[in-house]
């Protein structure tokens, strides 16, 4: 009998061994293991080492020896995405290419778009082509308006990560790009702060996105809540660098005040550039309130009618297909901090819920620092999938809007009331009943 016990486990180990050695070598661990959220994934990465499988690819152990703990299969789910996953980080560097490529593209358009503009003038003004060019680039310059930080402060709240699936964690990830990107392109540029920062965004951030995030301009990423956020803003646009006021903000109304009449000019300007930093760096820093934080919800009862110098407007970062509800609205009636909406509806004919992507909320406010009217605002940013439909003066086309409405709607429930009668008669039943139709 012992022989026997031996010999058993000898061609168990070596069976063991065998299948070690032809073990291929395994991919690192990717952001999906990462993000299991249940024993059984948990339990596939402590050991993914023991997996093999053709291609590299991992697949179910084979059955484990007398007194081993039995492995856990993935399943074919969770093999189509590693298989997603692997492919997506292969073709990385041909994404990277593609891009390059277009961005040379696009810049070689421009050039040759301004040598054709510049041999046209040339020729009508009896001008070298260069003097022509310098004209052009000339224009263009003085077209171009200069960027202006301004004291306001928009805080993307990054603390729902529970409540999101990995898909839609990447999407937020997407929208803070978009955010960034939006903020950077706006004539008036607010303070962007991104709290909460941690968990499967930061990693994803780190490795996927390759720390681009640190070259970001004028953003903050922090570890901490947006409370602690609204604090830090709040420093930050008292001090040297927190910018100046702009029309929208009422910056005409305080030039007024002081008995200047006359139009800025580039040298006032410049002066002003000057003079803010030196004025910020003798002034003391006021004492922080939570009063200068607002939280964005559609939520909320009240309606943003205009942003305000030396505030912090908090966007919740979540992505979760309006599944969970008065999320925004309950995190910030916790922590004291006020709350309200963009009046969407005061401008809006809107089809669907007036629950917009964290960028778009940026963007909007962006445009709305840039021209001071929410309407234009709301009509330039707001997909067109939404269906929205700006109102007209007094509200007169959204009352008509909605009487339109309200008879293809009735025209719509006598349909479905006739269809199912005829339905009733023949002795059928009713595919859908009419009022849940129309709600």
């Amino acid at each position: 009998m012992e022989g026997d016990s031996e010999s058993v486990a000898s061609v168990a180990a070596q069976g063991l061994d065998a299948q070690m050695d032809d073990a291929p070598a395994q991919a690192p661990e990717t952001n999906t293991r990462k993000r299991a959220r249940d024993d059984v994934e948990d339990d596939m990465e402590e050991n993914e080492d023991e997996r093999t499988g053709d291609n590299g690819e991992p697949k179910p152990s084979d059955e484990p020896l007398d007194g081993a703990k039995e492995q856990p299969r993935i399943s074919k789910n969770q093999l189509k995405k590693l298989k997603r996953q692997k492919l997506w980080e292969q073709k990385r560097e041909d994404r990277k290419t593609i891009r390059k490529d277009k961005r040379h593209e696009k810049s070689a358009r421009r050039r040759l778009e301004r040598d054709e503009k510049a041999a046209k003038l040339a020729e009508e003004q009896g001008i070298d082509k260069s003097a022509a060019l310098k004209q052009i680039v000339a224009a263009e310059q003085k077209e171009h308006k200069p960027k202006v930080v301004v004291p306001v402060a928009f805080i993307i709240d990054c603390d729902f990560e529970k409540y999101m699936r990995e898909t839609e964690l990447v999407s937020l990830g997407a929208q803070i790009t978009r955010s960034y990107a939006m903020n950077r392109a706006g004539q008036y540029q607010a303070h962007v702060l991104v709290s909460s920062w941690g968990g499967f965004l930061k990693e994803r951030f780190e490795t996927v996105l390759q720390n681009t995030h640190l070259n970001y301009r004028g953003v903050r990423f922090v570890d901490y809540d947006f409370v602690e956020a609204g604090k830090t803003a709040w420093e930050i646009m008292h001090g040297a660098r927190g910018g100046r006021s702009c029309p929208s903000l009422g910056a005409e109304q305080q030039s007024t005040e002081k008995g200047s009449g006359d139009k800025p000019t580039e040298g006032g300007e410049e002066a002003a550039k000057a003079e803010t930093p030196t004025e910020k760096e003798t002034a003391p820093t006021p004492e922080f309130t939570t009063e200068s934080i607002v939280y964005l919800s559609a939520d909320s009862p009240h309606v943003l009618e205009k942003l305000e110098p030396y505030t912090s407007y908090v966007i919740g970062g979540l992505v979760d297909r309006n599944r969970e509800k008065l999320l925004c609205q309950k995190r910030a009636e916790e922590k004291g901090i006020r709350t309200a909406k963009l009046p969407i509806g005061d401008y809006m004919q809107m089809v669907s819920r007036q629950v917009l992507a964290t960028n778009h909320v940026v963007e909007i406010m962006s445009k709305w620092l840039e021209t001071g009217d929410w309407g234009v605002a709301f009509q330039e940013v707001i997909p067109k999938r939404k269906g929205g439909k700006l109102k007209g003066v007094d509200g007169e086309e959204g009352e008509e809007e909605d009487d339109k409405d309200a008879e293809v709607e009735a025209e719509q429930h006598e349909k479905q009331v006739e269809s199912s009668e005829r339905q009733e008669q023949q002795g059928e039943k009713p595919e859908n009943d009419s009022s849940e139709a129309v709600a």
